[in-house]
């Protein structure tokens, strides 16, 4: 085949990428087939692109466990506007979770982030909400370590799995004893 047509194909196949017309990793075997194994330079831009912001907000994402560390236990805002505050985060969080696993990027610590700071106010809102009653503190966290083990069944996640049962276990011993 010659220069000109294989260079007409890999722009069509280029475009089908770009405008969604065929699934990414589709037009990545075309690509691959037609240009041998040479991705065009636009290609390799692209990746190199990607990458440099998914690591940025993947180190913004890992930003909001101090901050949300910094809210609860280093600020006098009241209670209300600390769990409002500390739900936006979390729902950012889960909003990159949704973005990443759209996009194909690994989106799991965004989840695992999610996770943390949702802990971290469970257990901040019962701890002043009920402070004498412990019994609260321990339903907070057992309704935390089910939605690991949900969300780690759910999503076929390990490590939220074996998360959700070792906290099941470690409250029910400290329950115990």
């Amino acid at each position: 085949m010659n220069e000109a047509r294989k260079k007409i194909i890999v722009n069509e196949i280029l475009y089908w990428k770009k405008s969604r017309m065929l699934p990414e990793h589709y037009c990545d075997y075309l690509l691959a087939l037609y240009t041998e194994g040479n991705q065009p330079q636009e290609i390799r831009n692209e990746k190199g692109n990607a990458r440099k912001s998914w690591h940025v907000l993947n180190y913004f994402l890992l930003m909001l466990i101090p901050a949300s560390v910094f809210l609860i236990y280093f600020t006098e805002l009241s209670i209300i506007l600390q769990m409002a505050l500390l739900s936006i985060l979390i729902l950012s969080g889960l909003v990159a979770a949704i973005y990443f696993s759209r996009k194909g990027n690994m989106y799991q610590l965004s989840l695992i982030v999610s996770a943390l700071i949702l802990l971290f106010s469970t257990v901040e809102l019962t701890t002043k909400a009920f402070p004498d009653q412990i019994g609260f503190l321990y339903g907070a966290l057992i309704l935390n370590c089910l939605l690991w083990l949900f969300s780690g069944r759910k999503l076929r996640l390990l490590y939220f799995t074996i998360s959700g049962y070792l906290g099941l276990i470690l409250l029910i011993i400290s329950i115990f004893i």
